[in-house]
């Protein structure tokens, strides 16, 4: 029977409770007092996070509340950095203290049995994570892979004069088969439709839907993780993901065991896997995450390289005229034209402003206090560097929403050394695979400008804002017009893979 004192101990115990939750909301709405300022949210629940487009409803709280804005999504504070020089001040001057990811339950630890690099917390996996990549992704390494990216730039041109309609997935083969081929050794041509790179993708798209801020509920009250069938979704995808990097791996160990294994990153981090002190998993995980981040992103930035010389003619036409200066028609660009073709960089470096691919940035866990401006970024706070107010800060980039990409040369024609944009990343956590995505990005704009005039189709207009709601974003399918600005673009483009 259910005694008196039973409930007497009862209702102790909820007046408790009370007064610890009472407690702790007034000592946060004091902490919150010292925070930079933003909306107003719930007092238990905090702030929803927008839908759909989040990095653009927060470029109008840039506008609001300032340069640097906080919300809080129950009891985990945001910070979100909103403009060029703050970026600047907190993300890369502080970059030491922004160096973790916060806790990520959903994508991290459940998705990615907390073995992603890109959402792996600071501390010796992710040194040792880091360390493998970097041996393989450095500028001194990444420039090794210049042919290959030549020679796929190319064949993505053919591609085009074969099925010009289908340009969007010619792109995601060539990052496909590049990817592919430097991760594990893969010399058969790689198609998109291919059952393993579909499944790579997958994976991708289903990391960028439950990496964003706000998509999962139990990042921000942990408890809901002990609630039955709540991550059963979750859980799943991830044993299908793991069994699928697991397979590609134990290929690789096959392929050396018969002697037939190509140079790669997998088999450079089976020889060494002890050296890096890396499980099994680990090692599986980072080539996968490496396939799957390198593609995804890379086709995602040529596609924005193809609509925005469909969207902007006369820029286009500029760059295609330094191309007929240093090329000319009777060959195709190459790596040793880079330094020469500063406009076709500064076009890559507009794209990237322009329509950043990474539009929200990925959340860095403050492991400090910060003051900035006065204002109070506490220790364990989530903070955002938003790419998309970034690249809209008036200050930096005057009228923004125009597409320059004159703005990143001097008055010499030269690119310019005084302006970036951190499309990358900031501090510590900048993505390792920068300098193959750049040169990627040089080859096939230098290629499909010197072959192609790219027009868009009249009875079809581009929505140069039409892209997916996920962490790295594409430009959903959208129609252009290639035409060959030389009867020999063909016979050209034969001739130079022929000499390959």
């Amino acid at each position: 029977m259910f005694s008196f004192q039973s409930s007497l101990e009862l209702l102790v115990l909820a007046g408790f409770a009370a007064v610890v939750l009472v407690l702790a909301f007034r000592s946060g709405r004091r902490n919150e007092s010292a925070l930079p300022p933003g909306p107003v949210g719930h007092w238990l629940l905090g702030n929803e996070i927008p839908k759909p487009y989040a990095w653009r409803k927060f470029t109008e709280y840039t506008k609001q509340y300032g340069p640097v804005f906080s919300l809080r999504l129950g009891r985990q504070v945001l910070i979100v950095i909103g403009s060029y020089q703050a970026a600047v001040d907190v993300m890369e001057k502080q970059g030491a203290l922004l160096a973790d990811r916060p806790r990520s339950i959903a994508a991290g630890e459940i998705l990615s049995g907390g073995k992603r690099t890109l959402l792996v917390q600071q501390g010796e996996r992710l040194k040792r994570l880091r360390k493998a990549l970097h041996g393989h992704l450095q500028p001194k390494v990444a420039v090794n892979y210049e042919p290959l990216q030549a020679k796929a730039a190319l064949i993505m041109i053919i591609d085009i004069l074969h099925d010009p309609q289908h340009f969007q997935d010619h792109a995601k083969k060539y990052a496909a088969s590049v990817i592919m081929t430097l991760t594990y050794g893969k010399t058969t041509p790689t198609s998109y439709s291919d059952p393993e790179v579909q499944m790579v993708n997958e994976c991708t798209r289903r990391l960028g839907t439950v990496v964003k801020p706000g998509a999962w509920a139990v990042d921000s009250w942990p408890i809901l993780r002990y609630v039955p069938g709540y991550l059963s979704v979750l859980n799943r995808h991830h044993r299908e993901e793991l069994a699928l990097f697991r397979g590609q791996l134990d290929n690789v160990r096959n392929q050396m065991t018969a002697g037939t294994a190509q140079s790669s990153f997998a088999k450079e981090l089976i020889e060494r896997q002890v050296e890096y002190g890396l499980s099994d998993d680990e090692a599986a995980y980072l080539c996968g995450s490496l396939f799957g981040a390198g593609s995804d992103t890379t086709a995602a930035a040529i596609a924005v390289v193809i609509m925005a010389a469909a969207s902007f003619p006369d820029l286009q036409a500029n760059a295609q005229k330094q191309l007929d200066m240093v090329v000319g028609a009777d060959r195709t660009p190459t790596f040793n034209d880079r330094e020469e073709l500063p406009y076709i960089e500064a076009f890559v470096l507009e794209t990237f402003r322009w329509r950043p691919i990474s539009s929200g940035g990925f959340a860095h866990r403050a492991t400090e206090d910060i003051i900035y401006n006065g204002y109070l970024i506490p220790k364990g706070a989530t903070v955002i560097g938003n790419h998309w107010s970034i690249a809209r800060d008036p200050d930096v980039f005057p009228d923004p929403e125009a597409f320059r990409p004159e703005r990143w040369l001097t008055p010499e024609g030269t690119i310019r050394e005084d302006l970036r944009f951190y499309n990358f990343g900031f501090g510590r956590r900048v993505c390792p695979g920068q300098h193959l995505a750049n040169r990627s990005l040089y080859i096939n704009t230098a290629n499909l400008l010197w072959a192609f005039k790219i027009m868009p189709d009249p009875t079809r207009p581009i929505d140069t804002l039409a892209f997916t709601d996920t962490a790295n974003s594409h430009p959903l399918p959208f129609q252009v017009k290639f035409e060959s600005r030389n009867p020999n673009v063909f016979k050209t483009v034969k001739a130079a893979l022929e000499q390959m």
